[in-house]
């Protein structure tokens, strides 16, 4: 029997992908964080299946549940928040599945981000103001950041940023990413995007903290800031240039 790893996508039922909902409907166990999985969401389980709220377990309780399952003669679920390949501790899950000898896969979801620029209608990589998009978290009580990998760092590049897990530090992230973007470089914050309670605020770094604080917000958002996110007057993508020459080049290019 196999472990899947799920990404649940940022909070909606329908976000999940349809490789995610066909495959939790065959798992007889779901494992899911419950502060995160909205009920809609396991609907799509079995009616008989097991179902276990990972909110209050430590990793290697989670694991223990996973091989447990898995011995058991079923396949099982492992529902993640957004997409698996960030910020889910599967890395740490599947270090342990390895070790116990259990198989697993991994269906990929609609990561967080993706799904708060939807809600900002604004594409992330637009021509001549920005191409690249940076993911990363504040830094404080939590896990240790590597050392290269600072808001300066990032900052320098100019890049887009898509900062997760930075809600609570609001006031110092704007402050200290100021100082390299502007003043008035546009930010926006999305919380809980998709889901019940979805807010928005846009502005610039001079002003998102006081905007993020007045509107409550404390968790399950996503910060952006670029100049993308009021880009106008750009140019059209090369892409569909009435210029190129399709006969000779690929669409890749």
């Amino acid at each position: 029997m196999t472990v899947y790893f799920i990404g649940a996508g940022p909070g909606a039922a329908d976000l999940i992908t349809v490789r995610g909902r066909d495959t939790l409907a065959r798992c007889g166990v779901c494992l899911y964080p419950g502060s995160m999985t909205p009920t809609d969401l396991l609907a799509y389980c079995p009616p008989d299946a097991e179902r276990v709220d990972t909110a209050g377990l430590s990793l290697d309780e989670i694991a223990g549940k996973l091989v447990d399952a898995h011995r058991a003669g079923h396949d099982v679920a492992r529902l993640c928040s957004g997409d698996p390949s960030l910020y889910s501790a599967v890395a740490e899950q599947m270090r342990r599945l390895d070790l116990a000898g259990v198989p697993y896969d991994v269906v990929p979801g609609v990561p967080a981000f993706a799904a708060s620029a939807a809600v900002l209608r604004r594409e992330l990589t637009v021509p001549e103001i920005g191409q690249s998009l940076v993911i990363t978290r504040a830094q404080a009580r939590s896990t240790a950041m590597p050392g290269g990998e600072t808001l300066a760092n990032f900052a320098r590049s100019g890049a887009t940023l898509a900062l997760h897990l930075a809600i609570n530090h609001v006031e110092r992230v704007a402050a200290e990413l100021a100082g390299f973007y502007g003043a008035d470089c546009p930010a926006a914050i999305v919380a809980l995007a998709s889901q019940p309670g979805e807010t928005v605020v846009r502005g610039t770094l001079a002003d998102i903290a006081a905007q993020a604080r007045a509107a409550g917000l404390t968790r399950a958002a996503t910060i952006f800031v670029g100049r993308v996110l009021a880009a106008e007057g750009f140019p059209d993508s090369f892409l569909y240039s009435s210029t190129r020459d399709r006969a000779s080049q690929p669409e890749s290019l």
